[in-house]
């Protein structure tokens, strides 16, 4: 039964990575496109206020459901409103250039939501399942499913990059959502196979339980600012890159086509790194030194971006960063999110997943602004960055104390 649930959730784990890597490159697009026209700023404030009024309703269909129902619904929604971007993107006319800019900022800020919120809710799943000691062993075989989800999706969009010019994300957006009906398929699948009473008896709670518990648990609470000074250090990161890459070509399609060729090289690098040392190095080092090790991997890449600032220094940094996160942070993160009380796990989790990060992505987009508004340049706000990728360790090294305090008093 364990390797029938392994096998089964490495491959919901692709098909969901799958679903979002086939609009990461042009989500990433937009991203360029509107920082040359000084909007990512305002495009990143909206995400975070919407992803704050999402929560809630999240948490109020939590409250009132099982994991079987957040799955059908939660999915289904996202599914109906990438056809809705579908058909209307294939009702402009090539006049409509003003509606056209305008609907490539609503994807944007729907597909920073689209990306936290199907991940999250998988993740819900998993922590739920897979919580004792040996199951640990496991996520690194869970995650290389959706690094080959990620390898799979980025190769689709490859596919698909010659047809942005002719027909925007119309094939992206059926591509994606083809995937995600398949991963909504094998989930439930999975819940009726396991008959768990953690995933088939109501959640309970109300909607306010990720909130009110952030402010009141410490655990919860140092997870959720290790999780905003991640996302806000990624963020000036990847701020810093975009001048790079806006220097690399002026077409949409080249730079999408760059996008997903560095989802091709990260992806390998991922899978090899999960399937082969993200148990042993997480045994070997322990969660605490993977969450400390991050801020000095962070202060490398500042540096990096400071002083050589390259095309091949944003792939660099983007290998260097992304194989860590998903090949041994977001596992140690993963594990420390399974020692939490049922409504943690269900809400204070997808809270953290999806506002909390987004919030520090707009909170590292504020930082490069006031930069920008100061005329600092591009190259020297990483350096500045510095002092919190060394708070960001500090907080790491709290988050590891409070997991084996609690995992001595449980």
């Amino acid at each position: 039964m364990k390797l029938k649930n392994t096998i089964l959730t490495s491959f919901l784990f692709f098909l969901v990575l799958s679903s979002w890597y086939v609009l990461r490159a042009v989500r990433n697009e937009m991203a360029v496109e509107n920082y040359g026209q000084d909007f990512l700023l305002i495009l990143l404030s909206i995400t975070a206020i919407t992803m704050l009024i999402v929560n809630p309703i999240y948490s109020w269909i939590a409250s009132r459901t099982n994991y079987k129902k957040i799955i059908i619904y939660c999915y289904s929604f996202l599914i109906l409103n990438l056809f809705i971007f579908i058909f209307y993107s294939r009702s402009l006319e090539e006049s409509d250039i003003s509606q056209a800019i305008w609907l490539g900022r609503v994807f944007y800020v729907w597909c920073n939501i689209y990306s936290f919120f199907v991940v999250s809710i998988f993740w819900v799943l998993v922590i739920n399942i897979f919580r004792d000691d040996k199951s640990r062993k496991l996520y690194g075989f869970i995650m290389a499913g959706g690094s080959l989800g990620a390898i799979f999706g980025s190769e689709v969009s490859v596919r698909l990059s010659e047809s942005f010019t002719n027909y925007g994300l119309e094939l992206f957006a059926f591509s994606s959502s083809l995937l995600l009906f398949l991963a909504i398929i094998v989930a439930l699948y999975i819940v009726h196979s396991n008959n768990s009473e953690v995933l088939i008896k109501k959640v309970g709670g109300n909607w306010s339980d990720a909130l009110a518990n952030i402010i009141s648990k410490r655990e919860v609470r140092s997870v959720a600012l290790y999780s905003w000074l991640f996302t806000g250090l990624m963020t000036v990161q990847w701020i810093s890159a975009i001048p790079i890459i806006e220097s690399y070509s002026d077409l949409s399609a080249d730079r999408i086509e760059l996008f997903a060729r560095i989802e091709q090289l990260v992806s390998p690098l991922t899978l090899i790194t999960q399937l082969f040392f993200t148990y042993l190095v997480i045994s070997f080092l322990g969660i605490s030194s993977i969450l400390i090790i991050y801020g000095f991997l962070f202060v490398i890449v500042f540096l990096l971006y400071g002083f050589f600032p390259s095309v091949g220094i944003v792939v660099f940094a983007q290998a260097l960063l992304r194989v860590f996160e998903y090949g041994f942070n977001k596992p140690s993160r993963e594990i420390i999110y399974s020692q939490l009380k049922k409504h943690d796990r269900y809400k204070s989790t997808v809270f953290i997943d999806t506002f909390i990060t987004r919030f520090g992505d707009l909170t590292g987009s504020l930082f490069m602004f006031i930069g920008k508004f100061a005329a600092i340049s591009v190259s020297i706000m990483p350096l500045l960055a510095i002092p919190f990728a060394g708070l960001f360790s500090v907080t790491g090294y709290k988050i590891s104390k409070n997991f084996e305090e609690e995992s001595k008093n449980p």
